[in-house]
């Protein structure tokens, strides 16, 4: 369990005292007949004279339903499932060898580290060229010299991240290296949790609030020897790049904001504060900030890596997975967190292989349509070029288009539902109105109307998700790879709803000098095939390699 926030406590017991919170007074049938409104329904004078009983007494449940505690953990009984009719994953661990070099020098600049790839990190630390607690140290000084810039870190853990490092050191020394993540730093979206640490979901209402237990991805990175030094910024209850400490920024220009919700791990890897770090997604949370930042972002699966002791946007549709400088360290960073926990009943033991599969053995498919939107913008035309470098490698995309005859419309009030629903005392209270933004556009304003979202339509939404389910997954038979724009069209949309994985791969830079990207999507729990292409994109080009020139190695 977790203990309150004194913030939101407090400002819990001061609306309470001025009347800003959920009232139990008496509704009119005339009340009814103008809610009808809001459902594009219209009853007749007779049906709401029968229904007023019904809804009074569904409104006595409502309120005493309020009374009733619910911890952050528990799922809701209605359980979503993105297999389609009678699918079966490949169950399984398959145990994978990454490669750690053994040739790697330390460099004359030290702060060169600070973008090495896992394996170069690893190859240093195990052969006892840099310890992990120096390490360490490198990265949490560079937080403190420049994410005043940023504003990308909410918390570093530092005394918990000497304390990792110094006991990595230890057991490096001893020869119990523990594998190719041992005595390296990293950093967490601040919507996960890590006992004793404030975890503020990046919204003002709980910026004081501390967990008494750790995540699941942290403890599974614990196990692996890896170095937690920094929470890093979520948008505001993973909404944006917009926190109440103020607007994280695009390492790349500091005049534009680093995209959101994952934004703070974005920006720090892509600045070289962190070796790598995890993010969320619901409806783009990883793919766009890893887009504006240029860094790899890997969004998983549903259901492939455990949500224990992380905030729950949209239990249908929230993922996890890394932000990283390359593919490769994110084929890393996902071995060691996906799998199967009792703790989250999304979770399943489906197996992840194939990492390293050749282009030749892909069948690929690209989005010729929405692809084709956009050829005179530097995204556009950026595009066009990891088209012809994936020509060049021996690939020969066959022009495909998503679902379209759905309801588009509709399927986002799947999200507010359910966001509505874990956020409930924060809008029956009143405290959603000290969260920093109240635009029409904001979380706290999406949360306030997810009230007024009818549960029959809740449910015809998954209905008809079921169905794009189903489609999608028809669509995906015939392919390993399906080649997208990152934004423009519905691809996102549609597969964070189905929940295909996806990988955001920078291809380039537009005439201001930032980043650009394509995705990557694959089958279900097919992460290893999206891997395989991305990386051989990456030995393809250089624009992993590139450094934001503010915070690069030389300055």
């Amino acid at each position: 369990m977790s203990s309150k926030s004194l913030t939101l406590l407090l400002t819990f017991s001061i609306l309470s005292l001025i009347g800003c919170k959920s009232q139990e007074s008496a509704f009119t049938k005339k009340d009814i007949a103008s809610a009808q409104k809001l459902i594009g329904l219209e009853f007749g004078e007779q049906a709401i004279d029968t229904l007023y009983q019904y809804l009074e007494r569904n409104k006595r449940g409502y309120d005493s339903l309020r009374k009733f505690t619910t911890s952050n953990e528990t799922f809701p009984a209605i359980t979503f499932d993105p297999h389609p009719v009678g699918y079966e994953p490949k169950l399984g661990r398959v145990q994978h060898d990454f490669k750690i070099p053994a040739d790697v020098e330390m460099p004359d600049n030290k702060e060169e580290l600070a973008f090495y790839s896992i394996p170069k990190l690893a190859s240093l630390i195990r052969s006892r060229k840099i310890t992990s607690t120096e390490l360490t140290e490198l990265y949490i000084n560079r937080i403190k010299r420049y994410d005043g810039q940023l504003l990308s870190v909410i918390t570093i853990t530092e005394e918990l991240a000497f304390a990792q490092a110094k006991k990595a050191d230890e057991e490096i020394a001893a020869g119990k290296y523990k594998g190719i993540l041992h005595g390296i730093p990293y950093g967490v979206k601040d919507l996960i949790s890590v006992e004793g640490y404030p975890t503020t979901w990046g919204s003002a209402p709980y910026k004081d609030q501390v967990f008494d237990y750790t995540a699941t991805v942290v403890e599974r990175l614990n196990e692996k020897g890896a170095i937690l030094i920094a929470k890093l910024v979520s948008g505001a209850l993973a909404r944006g790049d917009v926190w109440f400490g103020g607007k994280t920024k695009n390492p790349w220009d500091l005049n534009q904001g680093a995209s959101g919700s994952s934004a703070g791990s974005g920006s720090a890897t892509a600045a070289g504060l962190v070796a790598f770090s995890l993010g969320t997604e619901t409806l783009g949370s990883i793919t766009s900030p890893a887009t504006r930042n240029g860094v790899v972002g890997l969004r998983p699966t549903y259901g492939r890596v455990s949500r224990h002791g992380v905030m729950s946007l949209s239990w249908s549709m929230d993922k996890i997975g890394p932000l990283c400088r390359s593919v490769e360290d994110c084929q890393i960073v996902f071995d060691a967190i996906y799998g199967y926990d009792s703790k989250d009943p999304s979770t399943n033991r489906a197996e992840f292989s194939g990492i390293d599969r050749n282009l030749s053995d892909l069948k690929v498919a690209y989005l010729k349509k929405d692809i084709e939107r956009d050829t005179t913008s530097s995204r556009g035309l950026n595009m066009i070029k990891a088209l012809q470098t994936f020509e060049q490698l021996g690939v020969d995309p066959t022009p495909i288009e998503l679902p379209a005859d759905y309801p588009y419309a509709v399927f986002d009030i799947i999200l507010r539902a359910e966001a509505g629903a874990f956020f409930d005392e924060l809008v029956t209270t009143g405290a959603v109105d000290i969260m920093v933004e109240q635009t029409k556009g904001s979380r706290a304003n999406s949360l306030r109307q997810s009230r007024f979202i009818p549960a029959v339509e809740y449910i015809q939404a998954n209905r008809q998700r079921r169905r794009l389910i189903e489609e999608v997954n028809q669509l995906f038979k015939d392919y390993d790879v399906i080649i997208a724009p990152s934004f423009g069209g519905r691809q996102l949309y549609v597969t964070n709803l189905t929940g295909h994985p996806a990988i955001s791969v920078p291809n380039g830079f537009d005439k201001k000098g930032r980043p650009t990207s394509f995705t990557l999507l694959g089958n279900l729990y097919d992460e290893g095939a999206i891997l395989s292409m991305a990386k051989a994109f990456q030995e393809a080009s250089d624009f992993h390699l590139r450094q934001p020139p503010l915070f690069s190695a030389k300055n």
